[in-house]
């Protein structure tokens, strides 16, 4: 088996697709309706995707703490950088649990913790 997509409930899609293509660089693999007031996008970067809902009916979800989604760079002082001249709050971070991994955590338009990490 291989793991193929996360799915996030968004509140509203345009600003969660500009969000995951501007901040992380993702590209819309396809979009289309899914219901009277649902839209679907799914977004990759690879094999795996992200699957952002939009259920114009539906209550808002509340993400707290976790899940987080990881989010791979090879340079995480320079994303770090990027990140913040574009206005992204930094959560937490940078953290280093070993002397081969860091990272650091941001949040996407609604509140889903995203943990942008770089493995030597």
């Amino acid at each position: 088996m291989k793991f193929k997509f996360a799915t996030i409930h968004v509140k509203e899609l345009e600003e969660s697709i500009r969000f995951y293509e501007d901040i992380l660089g993702m590209k819309t693999a396809r979009r289309f309706p899914a219901g009277p007031n649902m839209e679907i996008a799914f977004m990759a970067d690879g094999p795996a995707e992200i699957e952002l809902i939009c259920d114009k009916g539906a209550e808002p979800l509340a993400y707290g703490e976790w899940p987080s989604l990881g989010i791979a760079t090879e340079d995480l002082d320079r994303t770090m950088a990027d990140m913040k001249a574009k206005g992204v709050n930094i959560v937490s971070g940078i953290i280093q649990p070993n002397p081969n991994t860091r990272f650091f955590f941001i949040h996407d338009p609604d509140g889903v913790n995203l943990e942008i990490i770089e493995e030597k």
